[in-house]
This record gives C-alpha cells, structure tokens and sequence, in this order.
C-alpha cells in the first residue's frame, strides 16, 4: 500500500469482477481556536479558527468534483465544522458517528509547550510507564477497535461511491498504520496526518485494497504542524489533535 498515492480514480463503480468499489477519505479537522495552547482532547468548546474554516471550505471545495454521498463526524465541535462544507457542497445531511471521536487523554486541559508543559511535573510522570499501551490515555487496541467500525458503516453507506469521515490526529494514524501492518506505538512527531489532511481507504467489496494520503490545505497549514517539523518552544503538535 502506498503512503503517498492519492484516491483511487474510478470510484464509485464496480470492477471487472461486480464488486463494489468503494472510497472513505478519513480526514482530520481544521486548526481549532486554542489561545490558551492546551491539549483540548475530547472537551467540548473548542472551534475552528478562522484559517480552520478555510482549511475546510478548501477541502470542500477539492471534494467538489468526487461522487461523495455520505458524510459522517466526530461529535466534537471541530470536526463537526470541518465536515459541514463537504456536507453542503454535495447537498448531503452531516451524520455523526461517537466512533470517530478523539482519542481520550490524561493529559486534557493541560499545555505541552517544548519546556514549559506538563511533562516537567513530576505528578505527570505516572502516566508515562508504558508507551506501548499507551499509559496516558486510550489503548491502541480499542481505537482500532471503534475505528474500524466507524469505516466499515460508511463504507456500507456508501457503496460503490464515496464517503468522507471527519475525525482527529490519533484515531486517524493508528487505524492507518493497523491497516498498514505496522506498530501501533510511535513517535507521535513522525505522524503522517496534519491539519485538512485526507487519509483515504479503497475497498474492493468489504476488503481494504490500498490507502492513499493527500493534504489539500497543506499551504494554509502552519509551519510547525506539518509532519516531521521541528518543535517551538510554546507551540505543540498536541493542540491540533
């Protein structure tokens, strides 16, 4: 499977064989408004910033042209507004599936600026044993549990078209890499899954054929959250989750 490729052309039709084609583009929510620079998680009040909104008005408009019929969201406020111009655009009601939300995390409400967050409490550090779980918040296990859930009902909401499912950061890079047959546990800086990004599963039938990646809104998207870039001090990756 490829990291880069895009979605595959000829959705939203049957093979050679009659099996369904079918394309869901699991994307990440715009930049949200957070002055305070916490990690928000799971908490309610958090939305979109301005650049979010255009963020998602340009990845409403590059779905534009796709055979999209179904359009479904995490119950958090930025993927809800992330997902509503995609909605709009192809005349769709917006769903919401509880599968699609963030991952939950110890760590909420807490800033995680280089240097100055919460890791350098040492009331913090109980949460820190085991990376591979992890210990901080939801197990790897249980989000790919509800993940994979969550792509299964739109694809079968969907079928032989396309769907989009507007989720967050985490969630979105451990079901790719479950799919992709690799660890769950990572550096949490190397995650291929910034701000308006499209992670995009084809199925042939029921079975996942390949996964593709496209950043639509890479050029709205702010320097230091990009994959791979270094940390600021005072900024974190963390916020836009």
């Amino acid at each position: 499977m490829s990291e880069n490729a895009g979605p595959a052309e000829g959705a939203g039709r049957k093979d050679k064989d009659g099996a369904d084609i079918t394309v869901v583009h699991l994307m990440r929510h715009g930049e949200v408004h957070n002055p305070e620079g916490v990690l928000y998680g799971r908490r309610p009040g958090y939305h979109l910033s301005e650049l979010g909104r255009q963020m998602a008005d340009r990845v409403a408009e590059h779905l534009a042209g796709r055979d999209i019929t179904h359009v479904v969201a995490s119950p958090l406020e930025r993927a809800q507004e992330t997902a509503t111009p995609i909605a709009r655009t192809h005349d769709l009601e917006l769903a919401t599936d509880e599968r699609l939300i963030e991952a939950a995390n110890v760590f909420e409400g807490k800033s995680f600026g280089v240097g100055d967050g919460a890791l350098r409490k040492p009331d913090n550090w109980k949460h820190l044993t085991n990376p591979f779980r992890p210990s901080w918040g939801e197990p790897y296990v249980e989000q790919v549990v509800r993940m994979m859930g969550a792509l299964d009902t739109a694809r079968d909401a969907a079928r032989g078209h396309e769907a989009v499912c507007v989720s967050h950061q985490l969630p979105i890079w451990i079901v790719r890499s479950f799919v992709e047959r690799r660890r769950l546990w990572h550096d949490p800086r190397k995650r291929q899954c910034t701000l308006a990004s499209l992670t995009s599963f084809t199925y042939r039938g029921d079975k996942i054929v390949s996964v593709g990646y496209t950043e639509p809104a890479r050029d709205l998207v702010p320097v230091h959250l990009l994959a791979g870039a270094k940390p600021v001090k005072g900024k974190s990756k963390a916020f836009g989750a």
